[in-house]
């Protein structure tokens, strides 16, 4: 047999390391996963072989078998399922392959060293094989994939390498043997395996037995979960399949079982999570939704099962009326499963309605709404059939406080004269709370809305109105605060008209192309200028993003802004004064640029001319000093 040793993915070296060194108060959770793991094996075959009956002819009993050897003290777990190749050895348990692993590492790194918490991310992550090293100390893999000859052996003790090599004579699947580490001996009885069993997979419809020959002993009750009454099921139950079913250690949110009759009748178990899953913005925007059909499984990635802006939702759907042949590419164009969609969509929404209304637990709403509510968002501008009902669940910071407000909450405490709802857009609440454009809007009680997921930017245009009140930016030219009424009116000081108008003319004159228009503001109260796009053009916030995302070059011009200035600011009452001097032009050239400059910094832009900044400066603080 010939051997080739290979290097973990770094990220894989980091995840053992943690694995092997985590003291974890439930460490035979390790079962649960492997036992998970081999019956998707089992149940990727029994769909495979629906068009190829040879890959399963020879043994078409689907099991995952549980073997100790005491002597050896090694506990194996073996399923006659699917199997692997060599390239699925190296892709599935020497690599993790999926999105958010960047974001995974950090997770890890920023926890301190707590165990407990650095492998419930672990299980978050879905990479369960891996916790199988918290018990074991070297795991050995034998495995032939089904309709190959070819049989493979994986083995690794977990610190950094892993060999593979060719194996002759093995059975079709997977049999994962665990030399345990010293104290887990446990894992060697049979009464202990039994209870792990009962306690996590009892759901799972694929037999788990203990032993082989006439000694075998059956440890769950191997029926669908979903196929049960909900008076039948406990919310431990729940909980496991959940945990199975979307290889998660975190507890569900909202679980939805319900059967659909009629015209269509299929059968669902779905849950909410309550913690935000790694791979929730991969540019796919996969859902996890795994789709049977008569209690035989097809596919988890049956694409038009459930909208993008839902795929957080775990779960199982099971049809009785689709063929039980069907292929994933009918699937894309099958009339029935357009209507399943249809069907869970708006159950899920109006669940998400009935948790949204229910006052008394606003707090867990608003965490669900911190974890998935970017991704609702995208339905407003994908799926204009329950635009109604999503802009219901929608919930926003806002200048008002700190918590969370609906569209309704924010209508009804409207001030008088108003009839816009507006918003401003930003990366955090933090920055956009310091804003210069809210000083008006706060000096008057008016509520802003706080927006600070990239999506924002394309919902709100392509919603545009809700309940005949239309958003505007306050970053948009013509905020009209006059006629609303609200605040303490304050009498401020302004510079003469005369002079401000002689100050406009002239930094509109010194300015010239770099910017739009100079006029006096209604939105500043404590800065003196601040920059604000026009009407018909880019908000300024969606042109930083598209620069990011190299959707603008960085370099590429922008729309030209508008510099308004605070007539009651004392630097601006100076330079208009300044102004009305003959041949003060030129000694307001530099302060006109400054301004321009400071306004860029506070809106977070890169300087066009940092050299001339750091120059007209330091001239404008001698002087000051002089």
């Amino acid at each position: 047999m010939t051997e080739e040793r290979l290097s973990f993915q770094a990220e894989v070296s980091r995840l053992l390391d943690i694995v092997a060194h985590s003291l974890y108060s439930e460490k035979e959770v390790f079962l649960r996963e492997l036992v998970s793991n081999a019956s998707d094996a089992c149940d990727r075959l029994r769909y495979a072989a629906l068009t190829q009956p040879e890959l399963s002819s020879d043994d078409p009993d689907l099991k995952v078998r549980l073997l100790t050897d005491k002597e050896a003290r090694t506990l194996t777990v073996a399923d006659n399922g699917i199997g692997m190749n060599r390239e699925d050895l190296v892709e599935n348990l020497g690599t993790i392959a999926r999105s958010g692993t960047a974001a995974f590492m950090n997770s890890l790194k920023t926890n301190g060293g707590d165990g407990k918490k650095d492998v419930n991310l672990i299980g978050q992550f879905g990479v369960g094989f891996y916790s199988a090293f918290m018990a074991a100390d070297r795991v050995e893999v034998l495995t032939r994939k089904a309709g190959e000859s070819q049989g493979w052996r994986w083995l690794s003790d977990g610190k950094g390498e892993f060999t593979i090599g060719e194996v002759a004579d093995l059975p079709r699947g997977t049999k994962i043997i665990l030399h345990l580490r010293e104290g887990d001996d446990e894992y060697l009885e049979e009464h202990r395996l039994g209870a792990i069993v009962r306690k996590y997979s009892d759901h799972i419809a694929i037999p788990i037995i203990f032993g082989d020959g006439e000694d075998a002993k059956s440890l769950n009750s191997a029926s669908a979960l979903w196929t049960r009454s909900k008076n039948e099921i406990t919310a431990d139950q729940y909980k496991e399949f959940y945990h199975h079913v979307g290889h998660a250690f975190d507890d569900p949110w909202l679980t939805l079982h319900w059967r659909a009759e009629g015209a269509l009748e299929y059968t669902n178990l779905l849950f909410v999570p309550s913690t935000k899953p790694f791979d929730l913005f991969d540019p796919k925007r996969a859902h996890r939704v795994k789709l049977y059909v008569k209690r035989v499984f097809i596919t988890d990635a049956a694409e038009g099962l459930i909208p993008p802006y839902l795929r957080f939702v775990r779960g199982v759907v099971d049809s009785e009326d689709l063929p039980l042949n069907i292929s994933r590419e009918m699937l894309q164009h099958n009339p029935m499963l357009a209507k399943i969609r249809a069907g869970l969509t708006r159950r899920i929404l109006s669940e998400l309605n009935k948790k949204a209304k229910d006052a008394e637990n606003a707090a867990e709403y608003a965490t669900f709404w911190e974890n998935f509510g970017a991704v609702l968002k995208e339905g407003l501008y994908e799926d204009y059939e329950h635009r109604d009902e999503l802009l219901k669940l929608l919930r926003f910071r806002t200048t008002a406080g700190d918590g969370l407000v609906s569209l309704d909450e924010y209508v009804a405490r409207m001030k008088e004269g108003q009839d816009t709802i507006f918003t401003i857009s930003g990366d955090d609440v933090d920055s956009l709370l310091r804003s210069p454009q809210l000083e008006g809007f706060k000096a008057k009680g008016v509520e802003v809305l706080l927006l600070t997921d990239p999506v924002d930017e394309f919902w709100v245009p392509s919603v545009g109105v809700y309940e005949t009140k239309p958003f505007k930016s306050v970053t948009r030219g013509g905020a009209d605060l006059g006629k609303i009424q609200g605040g303490e009116d304050k009498p401020e000081e302004k510079a003469p008209e005369g002079e401000l108008v002689d100050l406009l003319a002239l930094l509109k004159l010194t300015l010239g192309e770099a910017v739009k228009d100079v006029r006096k503001s209604e939105r500043l109260t404590n800065s003196a200028v601040c920059l604000v796009s026009d009407d018909n053009d880019m908000d300024m916030h969606l042109e930083r993003l598209l620069k990011q995302h190299k959707q603008l070059g960085a370099d590429a011009a922008g729309a030209k802004r508008i510099l308004e200035i605070n007539p009651s600011h004392p630097l601006i009452k100076r330079l208009a004064d300044r102004a009305k001097i003959d041949g003060a032009a030129t000694a307001l050239e530099d302060a006109a640029w400054l301004l321009l400059d400071q306004a860029r910094i506070v809106e977070g832009e890169s300087l066009p001319d940092p050299a001339a900044f750091a120059r007209r400066l330091a001239s404008a603080m001698e002087k000051g000093l002089a």
